[in-house]
């Protein structure tokens, strides 16, 4: 009992840490590029096709970024341990938030959204294997699901942030700044946070046992739910912009599936522990297809309220509860099977957007893509639970139970 409660003081900053860190690498860096897009759009003569564009190379940079992890050998090329490359991916976020209030080009806009999709896949990669690692050493499994709802705390930071800037006046511009400004003392708490401890010692260049059957459908399965959530997290305040009956409920539509999040993880942890990691995991891509398709099949801001509040209560739910079974399913190092996890998501985001902007300029709606997205997480969520030989089904339930 005395041995299990001596490392929790020290690992509770930590977590708190980590939630910091995906609050801006991930709730702003990341997602705040949605709550933004409409007024780009009306202001910097965007269209929905090139904010899918501008969307999808910040999710291209984020597999590669993801796949450089999973290899390894772009860390050869990067100073310091998981800590500063951490931190380091945290400060070029910051960067590359507020630089894109300083262009006004498709071109440009892209290759900034580029390097903070590297940052933001860095940020996640090296995030959750310092800070999960930790936490899962001071046993206290539980502040995992605190750490995830730093995305939920950023998305509806965001929406808050763009909406009060908004209603002072500001331009679409100061909302990348003062984006840029709240990453950058984020950066600061985070390293005060997360303070400098003995890395493990794991072989992270070992080439790694073939994966199971069960990990290679869940890998496929994570990239039909990248494709799955994106379009929706992309382009909801745009479609609600664009709609007459929706446009007054357009910062709580953001603000509403932001702060969805915020339990998600805790609340998927929680029906994990009872019905298992993959059948939550399906579970929750379920009700999350029902939240895409209300949020284009009503033109009643409560029922895309609630269908929006759908996504934001799975979409970081499904990629935590993946990425624990992804590192259940893993013999060995875990790094590289997370970074994998994160390549494949990473893939169906980069589709998703390009694929939704440019049907939206070709038929005016983005009811078919989302339609299409809806169909993909339902796909998704067979695949997690496939048949299995029986020794493997009983092996992965056995660890399923002791992970959750």
């Amino acid at each position: 009992m005395s041995q299990a409660a001596t490392p929790s003081p020290a690992v509770f900053p930590v977590a708190i840490g980590g939630l910091l860190s995906l609050v801006a690498s991930m709730g702003i860096a990341r997602f705040m590029f949605t709550p933004i897009l409409p007024f780009m759009v009306e202001d910097a003569g965007l269209t929905p096709g090139e904010g899918g564009l501008i969307a999808s190379a910040n999710f291209l940079a984020y597999m590669v970024g993801a796949l450089a992890a999973a290899s390894g050998r772009l860390t050869e090329f990067l100073p310091g341990d998981r800590r500063s490359i951490f931190l380091s991916a945290i400060a070029a976020s910051a960067i590359s938030t507020a630089a894109m209030g300083l262009f006004d080009t498709v071109a440009v806009f892209m290759v900034i959204r580029f390097i903070s999709g590297l940052s933001s896949a860095y940020v996640l990669v090296f995030g959750s294997a310092l800070v999960m690692d930790r936490i899962n050493a001071a046993g206290r499994p539980g502040l995992v699901a605190l750490y995830f709802s730093g995305v939920g705390f950023g998305m509806a930071g965001s929406a808050i942030l763009v909406a009060g800037l908004a209603a002072a006046g500001a331009d679409w511009r100061s909302f990348w700044y003062a984006g840029g400004v709240v990453t950058a003392v984020v950066l600061v708490i985070c390293a005060i946070l997360v303070e400098p401890a003995p890395e493990p010692k794991i072989a992270r260049h070992t080439r790694s046992t073939r994966p199971s059957r069960q990990l290679v459908a869940l890998y496929v399965s994570y990239g039909l739910f990248g494709f799955g959530y994106v379009i929706t997290t992309t382009f909801i305040s745009t479609m609600a912009r664009m709609s007459p009956a929706l446009s007054p409920y357009e910062t709580e539509i953001w603000t509403a599936l932001g702060f969805a999040a915020i339990p998600s993880v805790a609340l998927w942890v929680a029906t994990a522990r009872r019905i298992g990691n993959a059948r939550a995991y399906a579970l929750a891509c379920l009700v999350e297809a029902l939240g895409v398709s209300l949020t284009v099949i009503s033109d009643s801001g409560l029922v895309v309220v609630v269908g929006g509040m759908m996504v934001g209560g799975t979409f970081i739910a499904i990629t935590a509860v993946g990425l624990m079974q992804a590192r259940l399913l893993t013999r060995g190092d875990p790094q590289a099977s997370v970074a994998l996890m994160t390549a494949s998501f990473g893939l169906g985001q980069m589709v998703g957007p390009t694929i939704a902007g440019l049907v939206h300029d070709a038929t005016g709606s983005f009811t078919l893509p989302s339609l299409a997205a809806a169909t993909a997480l339902v796909v998704a969520s067979g695949l997690a639970v496939l048949p299995l030989p029986e020794a493997e089904t009983e092996t992965g339930t056995e660890a399923e139970t002791e992970a959750a």
